[in-house]
């Protein structure tokens, strides 16, 4: 669970793919494109940098990214579906180096839409309070003891931000959670996204962890679509995913998975992330 400081070293390599290959897609997603397409331009950063992407590495999973719009939050399967103005589109991405280590991110972007200005304002703040819930968690590894803390510290961010024009918070999905990261796109620990009784693994240096809260405007309840794998919410409200791979190591944070360390996201919160030697 734990890595050497030389295994942490080994994992900023793909960090820096993943988020270079999200970067693609999100430089080329508009209205007009299908999700398949969003898929070929992740694939195709990917493998120019001579790595794999580690979502085909599932079993029973043949794609590069998972891509999820609108009511789908996470784990959609690219396809013929063609994207529209106004839609919500989570990405999630991963790539895996040669030498056997793994990046894992994933962002939410919401297309512009001039005849829905409503409806693009209100599924950006659902990303934008996903994200920054994210980079609460994150920052709250700086000083937790326990990855408990950081779930807790989620959930109480997302309390204190109720949705714009009301007071009722965004619904958390409860049964997908964050993991380590290392050998293996997913390993242990587990973290919840929310407040649990139990003190969660000790967060120590070594700990390679992906922070990634997902938030729904409506209700918490999902179904998982026909195909068992597209997570969807039942009521048809929208969801948004936000993702970043977080190594805890001697001197501080580093964020695997952001070009700047977390720098920006982090400083909110008063945290300054801190490079692998």
């Amino acid at each position: 669970m734990y890595k050497t400081p030389a295994q942490l070293r080994g994992m900023i390599e793909p960090g820096r793919i993943t988020r270079e290959a999200l970067e693609a897609v999100r430089g080329a997603i508009r209205p007009g494109m299908t999700t398949l397409e969003l898929d070929q331009v992740a694939e195709a950063s990917i493998r120019a940098q001579g790595a794999r992407p580690n979502f085909q590495l599932v079993p029973g999973y043949s794609h590069t990214i998972c891509v999820s719009v609108n009511e789908e939050v996470v784990h959609g399967i690219p396809g013929a579906r063609i994207l529209e103005p106004g839609d919500i589109v989570s990405i999630d991405c991963g790539a895996e180096t040669d030498e056997g280590w793994n990046g894992d991110s994933a962002i939410s972007i919401v297309l512009p839409d001039p005849d829905r200005p409503e409806l693009v304002a209100e599924r950006e703040e659902l990303s934008r309070i996903t994200r920054e819930s994210m980079w609460a968690g994150i920052a709250e590894l700086a000083s937790a003891r326990g990855l408990g803390e950081v779930g807790a510290r989620i959930e109480q961010f997302i309390d204190e931000n109720p949705h714009p024009g009301t007071d009722r918070s965004l619904g958390i999905l409860r049964d997908y959670v964050g993991h380590g990261i290392g050998r293996k796109m997913h390993e242990s620990p587990t973290l919840f996204h929310y407040a649990t009784p139990q003190p969660g693994a000790r967060v120590k240096p070594g700990l390679c962890v992906c922070v990634e809260p997902m938030m729904v405007i409506g209700d918490e309840h999902v179904l998982v679509a026909d195909d068992d794998w597209t997570v969807v919410t039942s009521d048809g409200s929208s969801g948004a995913h936000w993702e970043h791979s977080v190594a805890v190591h001697d001197g501080g944070i580093w964020v695997l998975t952001a070009a700047d360390g977390g720098a920006d996201g982090l400083a909110p919160f008063g945290v300054t992330p801190v490079p692998i030697d």
